[in-house]
């Protein structure tokens, strides 16, 4: 069964609702990507997210390109805040991925209100994007973060430039956040008016690995494992209309994830939920 489509903002793009997350392609050979391309296709996902700091995964994602480049909305992101390292990092970008255009370009890990005016200021990453999106190498530009602070900061970016989409957590302990909370819904409703796409991460996440743990997964939170939690979780997110999920950083875990979002999703209730929680101990893995 093949995973729903969505808008993906006003982008004119129905992208998967399930979004591949490449950082789960970081450490992999090329014989396991191509594994992974097969389980894409199998399911319909047509979208995939990659970074410059995720490891390997750009060059993974490459010999894909020549075959099947037209089949899937492709983004990849920069860390850089300045324009020289960023417009770079962009052409690195793009000849590791084999391909002379990107569909997004993202600013990658933007929270803190410093960086955020480094990036959006004169010569700043904002810049090479735009440039970037003029020479037709990439034809949307978006922002991305992590922590208890980005829903904030997304919004504040917004208002200081009209981005594409925006990436931010969103899972159980992400909705009853004291703070978060609120900020995740302004921001998603400021999103669903100016038709911004949300692309959301750490669904899986269960909460930090504990100190000298053995880490087993490709994840540097601590998944959920068991495949009724992890469909608890997907559709925890996919159930609401207007959001996108990015997959799982761990090949082992993503066929999991597929299949719950390829099941009948609707919201699970609030008992079961809280009754998930409270066996796993699902906690914050940014800190208070």
């Amino acid at each position: 069964m093949a995973i729903e489509k969505r808008p993906f903002g006003s982008t004119g793009h129905m992208s998967s609702a399930v979004i591949f997350g490449a950082a789960a392609l970081r450490e992999v050979d090329q014989a396991t990507a191509d594994r992974v391309l097969d389980l894409l296709l199998e399911y319909g996902i047509n979208h995939i997210d990659t970074a410059a700091a995720y490891g390997d995964a750009e060059l993974r994602i490459g010999p894909w390109m020549r075959q099947h480049r037209d089949e899937f909305f492709l983004a990849t992101k920069t860390r850089d805040r300045g324009y020289a390292e960023a417009r770079d990092s962009i052409a690195r970008s793009l000849d590791r991925l084999r391909t002379d255009r990107v569909d997004l370009i993202q600013l990658h890990g933007l929270y803190h209100p410093d960086e955020l005016d480094r990036a959006l200021g004169d010569d700043g990453a904002l810049r090479a994007a735009l440039e970037a999106r003029e020479a037709g190498l990439a034809r949307f530009i978006g922002i991305t973060g992590h922590g208890w602070t980005v829903a904030a900061t997304h919004r504040r970016a917004l208002d200081l430039f009209a981005f594409d989409s925006v990436l931010m957590p969103y899972n159980w302990v992400a909705a009853h956040h004291a703070t978060y909370a609120a900020d995740f819904e302004r921001t998603l409703a400021v999103c669903r008016e100016r038709g911004v796409a949300v692309q959301t991460i750490k669904a899986l996440a269960r909460g930090p690995w504990a100190a000298g743990a053995t880490r087993s997964r490709n994840t540097w939170y601590e998944p959920v494992e068991a495949e009724e939690d992890i469909q608890r979780a997907v559709c925890y997110v996919l159930a609401r209309a207007d959001l996108f999920l990015n997959s799982v950083g761990d090949v082992d875990l993503l066929p999991a994830v597929l299949r719950a979002a390829s099941s009948q999703i609707s919201m699970p209730d609030d008992a079961a939920m809280a009754a998930q929680a409270g066996r796993l101990g699902l906690s914050s893995i940014f800190g208070l």
